[in-house]
């Protein structure tokens, strides 16, 4: 039941990860270069710049995905008093 009742906090908690995620990436492209990032359908994109900000992009979107996923699931926890996951990493 308790993770029925997270779901919108986990799909409010993406797209705020997602716009977060953007804007943080734009910053960080904009410190290693002036132009806009590299696209893949542009015939004259060098491949070690796309692939090095398609690595950069795909860190920081995860890493923010993590950070905002938790948040969310903290405070659905302070709310509820319930964690909407597991308590424990399963044994190996």
């Amino acid at each position: 039941m308790k993770k029925v009742v997270f779901v919108p906090f986990s799909i409010v908690g993406g797209l705020v990860a997602g716009i977060l995620a953007r804007k943080a990436f734009e910053r960080v492209w904009a410190l290693i270069d002036e132009e806009e990032p590299p696209d893949g359908s542009v015939r004259e994109t060098s491949w070690g710049k796309l692939i090095a900000s398609t690595a950069i992009e795909g860190a920081i979107f995860r890493a923010t995905r993590a950070a905002v996923d938790r948040g969310a699931r903290a405070a659905f926890a302070s709310l509820t008093g319930r964690w909407p996951g597991q308590e424990r990493p399963e044994p190996e």
